[in-house]
């Protein structure tokens, strides 16, 4: 990890090794600028050396992007930023619900501002906007050190249908898993109208998450399956190995 160097007048110049950073700082030839990113200052101007060789790359993700400065396809400073994107929603959810709560007690009737509710062009999310923000803000931080000429961000995209079948081609993209069905209509002829735990029939069948939702299960339908109201209530939210670990075969076809 290098060190950042600015010139009298803030100007970024090529970040140095640790070791002369700390040279130039026992001399009292330069001062600490900034704790994050560690970036000295230079006390007085002189002439150095600048190169435009320096690559800021970036790897967005939903919870972590990361950040690195390359020169000459050299890693000179790493770091990672973690997002506020689940802490956003946990935030606006609990706000929902307050506010929801005020149609059951008794407060000062409101006007409703409905200007306020208009989305501008270009909405996004505000998890998602807090993440871009946030990477503007640290792009605009390491171009603000460092002498940075390009900026690379790596663009990945994942075909969900393809990992799944990957002869997928053409028209079979808009003809998926529920085609032409109900959840529940295909979930009752994927199980043949059985519980699947305990395969009874010409009862009430529900709904069931094979993966309880309260241990990251999704809501997919590869996650869910048809169970009788006995053996809905029976598993709970307990494990799906650890409800038929006494039924192996059963198991075994979920």
């Amino acid at each position: 990890m290098r060190v950042f160097v600015l010139d009298s007048n803030k100007k970024p110049l090529n970040p140095c090794h640790p070791g002369k950073a700390r040279k130039l700082l026992n001399h009292g030839l330069a001062s600490v600028f900034k704790r994050y990113p560690f970036t000295i200052i230079l006390k007085e101007e002189k002439p150095l050396h600048e190169s435009n060789n320096y690559q800021l790359k970036l790897d967005p993700g939903s919870r972590t992007t990361g950040l690195a400065i390359l020169y000459d396809n050299n890693l000179i400073w790493a770091a990672e930023l973690n997002h506020r994107g689940l802490q956003i929603k946990d935030a606006l959810l609990s706000r929902r619900q307050i506010r929801r709560s005020r149609r059951t007690r008794k407060t000062r009737y409101r006007q409703p501002r409905f200007v306020n509710r208009r989305r501008p062009q270009g909405w996004l999310a505000p998890s998602l906007m807090s993440r871009v923000h946030n990477i503007i803000t640290w792009v605009n931080r390491l171009i603000k050190v460092c002498p940075i000429n390009k900026i690379v961000q790596e663009l990945v995209r994942f075909d969900t249908q393809k990992i799944n079948n990957p002869e997928i081609s053409g028209i079979e993209y808009q003809q998926g898993t529920l085609f032409n069905y109900e959840v529940r209509e295909y979930l009752l002829e994927k199980w043949q109208r059985k519980c699947a735990y305990c395969s009874v029939q010409n009862v009430p069948l529900e709904i069931e998450h094979i993966k309880p939702k309260s241990k990251g299960g999704g809501n997919s339908v590869s996650n869910l399956t048809i169970a009788c109201r006995q053996c809905n209530q029976a598993k709970g939210n307990q494990d799906i190995k650890e409800f038929l670990s006494g039924k192996p075969n059963i198991l075994n076809k979920i």
